[in-house]
């Protein structure tokens, strides 16, 4: 027996009770931490920063997968999915797909999980897609489903799903096991272990043709958002993509055995880690709100411009600071005009600056320091 649904006693996983209690508990408290802050922010910039959150997530769980999405076309996208007006963008198919499925994701959190949920979740995956069998249901082809990597005359196995004709009844077991270890539900779990087994679970069916790992990941955020009691705002899929080869190695490892404690340990650290990193960023745009509340009507359309480029670059900003050359890349500025503006958002202390000479660089004043390239 190779695969863990081979087992007699699948899908029994073993674990012990308490394994993740202490992980549980700052987990709790920092869902908590993220709901204070979420509320600190303005109620016309709370939708934005929505908006931006899930647009990470939306980029990083289809570059996982390989394919590489437009930032501005997934953001438009999702501005169009939240009621605000878009810039007029025309998305691709795999952009619009994996929006429609992370806003309803956002929306219908706290909703039970079922067949028509998922089969809704693959049609909007797969929009555009012609050479898949089965698009909006799960798997019916005869041949094995395999993961498989190396040459197409030497492939390597690394893991097999349960035949297709299966596929059914297990998916039929799953919903039903996920909704009743919901908190309200028969046998209620504690989050880090539900949503950690519940994306092992699922990803060791593998229902569909394709999109099993972007959906995984969604079930595992939704897991996480019940246990939370807020629709979910942590990077998981941020964290997944940083430790990409780790990631694969650990399903490959506990797709073979029922005893999950391996697994369970690596997913809920990765999972603190991916909230850690939402807290941070919430800081970030709190302390992006108060700057430009702070500097409102103080600045020409290119220090706005600058401005607004380093926020849109992240809490790292741009690896090696913002230097004179970029600022006058950025905006048009001639190096003397460029100079005086840099001098000026010093002065009001929107940027800080370090270095001397060539090695002058400026950074949001609660950014941190990236050093290295230009």
């Amino acid at each position: 027996m190779r695969w863990n649904w081979q087992r007699p006693d699948w899908p029994n996983f073993r674990f012990r009770t308490g394994l993740l209690a202490d992980r549980e508990a700052l987990f709790l408290r920092q869902s908590g931490i993220v709901i204070g802050t979420v509320r600190h922010v303005p109620d016309d910039e709370r939708l934005s920063l929505v908006i931006e959150l899930i647009s990470m997530e939306a980029l990083k769980t289809s570059e996982i997968e390989g394919e590489i999405l437009e930032r501005d076309g997934v953001q438009s996208s999702l501005r169009r999915q939240f009621g605000l007006q878009g810039d007029g963008r025309r998305a691709a198919p795999a952009e619009q797909g994996i929006t429609e499925m992370l806003a309803d994701l956002y929306r219908q959190w706290n909703d039970t999980l079922d067949d028509a949920t998922l089969f809704q979740w693959h049609q909007w995956l797969m929009q555009g897609r012609t050479e898949l069998r089965t698009i909006g249901g799960y798997r019916r082809h005869e041949e094995p489903m395999q993961v498989v990597s190396g040459r197409i005359d030497r492939p390597k196995v690394h893991f097999e799903a349960p035949p297709s004709s299966a596929v059914a009844t297990e998916m039929t077991r799953f919903c039903r096991w996920f909704n009743d270890t919901n908190s309200a539900g028969k046998t209620p779990m504690p989050s880090l272990a539900r949503a950690g087994l519940a994306h092992l679970y699922f990803e060791s069916i593998h229902p569909f043709e394709d999109g099993n790992g972007r959906i995984g990941r969604a079930i595992a955020e939704k897991a996480l958002a019940q246990g939370a009691g807020q629709p979910s705002l942590t990077a998981l899929s941020l964290l997944i993509h940083r430790r990409q080869k780790e990631y694969y190695a650990q399903l490959e490892a506990a797709n073979k055995t029922l005893d999950v404690e391996p697994w369970l340990d690596w997913f809920a650290d990765l999972v603190l880690a991916a909230q850690s990193h939402t807290l941070r960023g919430l800081d970030f745009l709190l302390a992006n709100t108060r700057l430009w509340d702070r500097v409102r009507g103080q600045l020409n359309p290119r220090q706005e411009k600058a401005l607004s480029r380093l926020m849109h670059a992240g809490v790292n900003g741009f690896v090696g600071g913002l230097s004179a050359s970029k600022y006058m890349a950025i905006t048009g500025a001639p190096p003397a005009t460029a100079g005086r503006d840099l001098m000026h958002l010093v002065a009001l202390g929107a940027l800080r600056r370090t270095g001397e000479l060539k090695g002058t660089r400026y950074w949001l004043p609660h950014a941190q320091v990236v050093t290295g390239g230009d």
